[in-house]
């Protein structure tokens, strides 16, 4: 596996042009069957940001690039993006900060976008930490370019469904999903909008998937091993971190007044029937 080590001397094509850059038309945002994520690339170091930016954009997608997190916060708010691939040590204002600020945005102003966490630190307090305030996933450096582009397109498929599973048809609207309903909870996956009696619980893109799979069948347990293939994909993660997971979901619910989700110690979860 290639690790970020040396320096690519062959260039992407440029991202911005003269008027700088543009917000994609939904029939651009498609390159045959893989849809075209605009992706905000948040790193202090110039080298990373063009190993980054250059394999995602030999996989299709757009990037906008931030030195900083004051640059981060400033691009986010002017400029919309489907996914934020986020370094947490940069000098003033971290990754960690610029998260925070960016989930307490809201859905309203692209509060729940995809975050995925780089970090030359290893320490689990660190990446645990990084997931409790609203992260999706976390890459250590040095890293795989080629596991950083199968990460973001985990991250896309489960934050956009519709319209990574529209994208081989490339025309049209995909068919829209009925709310999953149980009890107090309701699960809007067209809207990616989670109730619980009436009160919005807002989750990011891996916890709304994550609850999505638990509510397609209330009171069925399922085992960690079966939940980390069907919400983190062929990549997978750790134990870990879906419990870090959970354990954030649980704390919004335990905000609007729920607790849906039980554990089964030793074997998994389920929504209480």
């Amino acid at each position: 596996m290639q690790a970020l080590a040396t320096r690519r001397t062959d260039r992407a094509p440029a991202l911005r042009g003269a008027s700088g850059p543009r917000r994609l038309a939904w029939n651009e945002r498609f390159a045959g069957e893989e849809w075209m994520a605009r992706i905000l690339v948040v790193d202090d170091d110039g080298h990373t940001r063009e190993v980054i930016r250059f394999a995602l954009e030999k996989a299709g997608h757009r990037c906008v690039e931030a030195a900083d997190g004051a640059e981060a916060i400033d691009t986010f708010v002017l400029e919309p993006v489907d996914l934020v691939v986020l370094d947490i040590v940069m000098p003033e204002e971290d990754g960690l900060e610029v998260c925070r600020r960016i989930r307490a945005k809201g859905p309203g102003a692209n509060g729940r976008v995809p975050v995925l966490f780089l970090s030359s630190r290893a320490d689990e307090v660190d990446r645990i930490v990084g997931l409790e305030l609203g992260g999706d996933d976390y890459l250590t450096k040095p890293f795989s370019p080629r596991e950083l582009v199968a990460r973001v397109k985990a991250l896309l498929r489960r934050a956009y469904p519709g319209e990574a599973s529209g994208a081989a048809a490339a025309h049209g609207e995909p068919a829209a999903r009925r709310p999953l309903h149980h009890g107090a909870l309701v699960l809007d996956v067209e809207r990616h909008r989670c109730t619980w009696q009436g009160r919005e619980v807002r989750l990011t893109a891996t916890e709304f998937t994550l609850v999505e799979v638990l509510l397609t069948a209330p009171g069925r347990l399922y085992s960690r091993d079966e939940l980390i293939e069907r919400v983190y994909g062929e990549d997978g993660t750790a134990e870990r971190t879906l419990d870090s997971h959970v354990r954030h979901i649980r704390a919004k619910f335990r905000e609007a007044g729920g607790e849906p989700i039980e554990t089964v110690h030793g074997l998994g979860y389920r929504i209480r029937s």
